[in-house]
């Protein structure tokens, strides 16, 4: 390890950061710009990457997943620049009152999802929200936002981004909020898993690096121990699980367990992270027709199969009704829709051994297809009591495509919702997001409940009939734990990242989608043609007009 390159990057970022956290917002605004076309531009080479390092072939169906990464930082980009537009022309971001409301206890929501005529084009039927924590209201709301811009006092820091090695949008996304929301410059350290990343990262944040606002390395584990240490380093961001989030706060020595428990951390500087979840399907009884049944089984085997399961977001838990005849059918249909799916390849470190652990906690676990070496079958583990609270699959984020399920009890939808809630919350490990499946006559009928039992989850992202990625890839909505973790009980993380409005006080994204949909949805793993639509959208983010809305429209309608 060569600490002099290290020292050198993080002394000329000291020397930068007043200079950048006081930079005219025009110039700002011709940074993000330039990141924009340089993502566009490197896209489909990261693409090609990915899927190389994945083990994916070019012509099979689930190439077309890279894409959405490029398309995600493109569109948080281009989002991330209106905001800037508005805070040049009037000192903040200007969010229109037509778009909030206030629920019945007084806490304020903002939609923040659909923006355009092309965004109802490739998601119809959608609807994004940020509620706001408590004390945030519409007379006071232009005052939580975009702090940085408007504070007097708000000062330089440099932050370490530490990337994750999953998902190829984490990182540039990660940077660009720590870089125009919060206004720090920032030391980005690649992850050993996708290393290969680095050349498009470094293209597209070219002019940052040139002009000494942004820093980039590699290496391994002693790397990032030296410069989660290192005196020029003011605040660290991390994605991630908790356990790496524990070494770096409270060290890795045998008495780290006593400080965890004394709530004694060893870096006391700021510290933000998205450390994962245990993401359960909340799936509420209801008349659902066969076809009903068939398209949740594709929409919740997408959620498990997409990325290999390599994903923070995966779907992990699915927590049906026990008496209700859909639970069995349901589980049967995902099973079908698996078994059609291609094999994928365990590329991610580790991921082998930890599904021979559970394997051995769950000896009747049902794999989808033959195990061999590099690859985990997608697999299912019906019937876990829901008392067995320390269950591995309630407990630890299973990172690998496996999906448990769980049967819970209640006399009518009210109450099954209401135990799935309080099952949610206190059994699964994590804060970060779940889904909620609801047939459009139980949401009737259940009326301002529904809503309620949305407010009572303690996630920072919950979506509704659809996969809670929505409020990931949208970039308007915010992405992050539920606000009140602490260093020795960290769950899924604290602070929030993507969150183009820059609202400062956000305590949960919530995403509602169709229940059945038509055309199926692009990003379903059986669609065809999830590469050509988000190659589109891609380019229709960096360039919007109605053309290439339609013509995303067209290449959806195909799959």
């Amino acid at each position: 390890m060569d600490t002099r390159l290290l020292d050198q990057s993080v002394d000329l970022l000291k020397t930068r950061r007043n200079a950048w956290a006081q930079l005219p917002v025009a110039r700002k605004l011709e940074y993000v710009q330039s990141v924009l076309e340089g993502y566009a531009r490197v896209a489909p080479r990261q693409v090609e990457a990915c899927n190389r390092a994945k083990g994916i072939a070019a012509d099979s169906p689930m190439a077309g997943e890279e894409w959405v990464h490029p398309y995600l930082v493109v569109r948080t980009l281009r989002l991330l620049r209106d905001s800037l537009r508005q805070i040049a022309e009037h000192g903040r971001p200007a969010f229109p009152r037509g778009r909030t409301r206030t629920r019945k206890n007084g806490q304020l929501v903002a939609q923040v999802f659909p923006l355009s005529l092309p965004d109802r084009i490739l998601y119809p039927g959608f609807r994004g929200e940020i509620w706001m924590q408590p004390g945030v209201t519409q007379a006071n709301l232009e005052e939580n936002m975009a702090a940085l811009y408007w504070r007097s006092d708000a000062e330089g820091a440099v932050a370490l981004v530490l990337g994750a090695g999953n998902v190829a949008a984490i990182g540039p996304t990660d940077l660009a909020h720590k870089l125009f929301v919060e206004g720090r410059v920032c030391l980005f350290k690649h992850n050993p898993v996708n290393e290969y990343l680095a050349p498009f990262l470094e293209e597209a944040f070219g002019e940052l690096i040139r002009d000494g606002y942004v820093r980039t390395c590699a290496g391994g584990v002693e790397v990032g121990e030296y410069l989660c240490q290192h005196t020029g380093v003011d605040e660290i961001h991390l994605t991630g699980s908790d356990r790496t989030y524990e070494s770096i706060v409270f060290g890795t020595a045998p008495e780290a367990v006593e400080r965890i428990r004394k709530n004694q951390p060893l870096i006391t500087k700021r510290v933000t992270a998205e450390l994962g979840n245990v993401t359960p399907v909340i799936v509420v009884p209801g008349p659902w027709s066969e076809s009903d049944i068939l398209f949740h089984a594709e929409n919740i085997a997408t959620q498990v199969a997409n990325n290999s399961g390599f994903n923070c977001l995966s779907s992990r838990v699915l927590v049906t009704h026990r008496d209700w005849p859909g639970s069995e059918k349901l589980m049967a249909a995902i099973r079908v829709q698996l078994e059609a799916l291609p094999e994928r390849a365990a590329y991610y470190p580790g991921a082998e051994k930890r599904y021979e652990h559970i394997l051995t906690a769950h000896p009747t676990a049902q794999p989808v297809g033959p195990r061999r070496e590099g690859v985990i079958p997608y697999t299912l583990i019906p019937g876990i009591h829901p008392e067995e609270k320390d269950d591995p699959c309630f407990s630890t984020e299973c990172f690998m495509p496996v999906l448990a399920q769980t049967a819970l009890a209640g006399a009518d939808a009210v109450e099954f919702l209401k135990n799935a809630v309080d099952f949610c919350n206190e059994t699964l490990w994590g804060t970060l997001c779940a889904n909620l499946i609801i047939h459009p006559r139980t949401a009737r009928d259940l009326g301002a409940k529904l809503e309620d039992a949305i407010a009572e989850l303690r996630y920072g992202s919950v979506a509704v009939n659809q996969w809670v990625a929505m409020g990931y890839v949208w970039g308007s909505t915010s992405w992050g734990a539920f606000p009140g973790s602490t260093p020795a009980d960290i769950q899924s993380g604290v602070g929030a990242v993507h969150n183009a409005f820059m609202f400062d006080r956000q305590e949960k994204s919530v995403v509602y989608g169709p229940f059945r949909m038509w055309p199926k949805p692009p990003w379903f793993a059986t669609h065809r043609g999830m590469g050509r639509v988000f190659a589109r959208a891609t380019r229709l983010e960096a360039r919007p007009g109605l053309a290439r809305a339609l013509s995303v429209a067209l290449a959806s309608v195909r799959g």
